[in-house]
């Protein structure tokens, strides 16, 4: 089947690819040459950006040199972006990657899809089972780019978005479960909503609550102890004055 493109021209439809960037990385329906993008760290964080982009949304290629090639001037910076779009139109199909001109690129839509926008699509329109069934793990995890600050940010920006969607959807789904009297899965989801936004006080303290209110009085105070202990190793810090007296309160019971 074909289709007109943004010229006016016809274009064969693009092979579905599937990306998945939540809990590890991998690229099906691409065989090895899939395998190949994956160990290619500029080529991976360029399809990473462009399917994060909205639907339909081109990039203009000056943004995406200054993301990925800070150091390099113009035009070198764009011979290396040419790069990177002709390695993942090799390996992924010629028709993956749509042009606008000269100066935008886009991923064709429908072309790929990516478990990352799927999940934030879910937890938008409301299927939290679905959108927690997506999230394996955070979004990239340590991926890096060296000297790249701008594309390190805004991984970091995108890692913590998914990872407070995924607490709000578990913490959604404790209390749906507890209002339906299904106190082991109320408990199994609060812990997930810890888990996944293990330095926020608040989410901990709503889950020890809730454990205390199901009599699960003993996993509360272990999800609090685990995170003390997390807490200390990782930032050097204590829990706050709250949350230890919340712990304490339980504890008296």
């Amino acid at each position: 089947m074909t289709s007109p493109n943004d010229t006016g021209q016809l274009s064969v439809s693009a092979p579905r690819i599937d990306l998945c960037l939540l809990g590890g990385f991998e690229v099906r329906g691409a065989g090895e040459a899939g395998a190949a993008i994956l160990a290619q760290s500029k080529p991976l964080a360029l399809l990473a950006f462009l399917a994060l982009s909205p639907r339909g949304r081109f990039q203009r290629r000056d943004r995406l040199v200054g993301l990925l090639w800070p150091d390099l001037d113009q035009s070198h910076a764009r011979a290396a972006l040419r790069k990177a779009l002709h390695d993942l139109r090799t390996a992924l199909g010629p028709q993956v990657v749509t042009a606008h001109g000269d100066d935008e690129v886009a991923l064709t839509p429908d072309a790929v899809r990516c478990d990352a926008v799927d999940f934030t699509a879910a937890v938008e329109n409301g299927h939290l089972a679905r959108a927690l069934e997506l999230y394996r793990g955070e979004f990239m995890p340590g991926f890096y780019l060296s000297g790249c600050v701008d594309y390190e940010r805004w991984v970091e920006e995108e890692r913590t978005s998914a990872r407070e969607r995924a607490a709000a959807a578990s913490w959604a789904m404790a209390v749906a479960f507890e209002g339906e009297h299904q106190y082991t899965e109320a408990g199994s989801w609060a812990r997930r909503a810890v888990r996944h936004s293990w330095n926020d006080e608040r989410v901990l303290r709503r889950a020890m609550t809730l454990l205390d209110r199901l009599g699960d009085r003993a996993g509360a105070i272990k999800l609090y102890d685990d995170f003390s202990s997390r807490l200390r190793a990782d930032l050097e810090i204590e829990p706050s004055s709250e949350t230890t007296t919340l712990a304490n309160t339980i504890r008296s019971h």
